[in-house]
């Protein structure tokens, strides 16, 4: 079955989260990512949100493995520590439905 990060980024350094959109790209390529969505506008956030989040992102894995050992690899992991400082994110991996 599929698997899909869901993730909520909020930006407090523009420069900054930039070296992170720079280096992440490559990383989920590598693990066959796709971008389902990814955005700042058009968000609404419905419940459980203290603010809305400056970008929102979905991205589908060929299974919930793959995405699991993505987020987990060494290369993503150094991806996430330049984005440390400069954004906040709230990340899950969830399992997509079968059939």
């Amino acid at each position: 079955m599929k698997g899909y990060w869901i993730a909520f980024v909020d930006i407090h350094d523009a420069q900054g989260y930039q070296h992170y959109l720079d280096a992440a790209p490559q990383v989920l390529a590598r693990y066959g990512a796709r971008m389902l969505a990814r955005g700042s506008e058009n968000i609404t956030p419905l419940e459980g949100f203290d603010s809305q989040p400056d970008r929102m992102v979905v991205l589908e894995f060929d299974s919930y493995q793959k995405a699991l050992d993505c987020y987990h690899s060494d290369e993503y992991q150094a991806a996430c520590k330049l984005r440390q400082g400069a954004a906040t994110a709230r990340v899950a991996i969830m399992e997509g439905l079968p059939g």
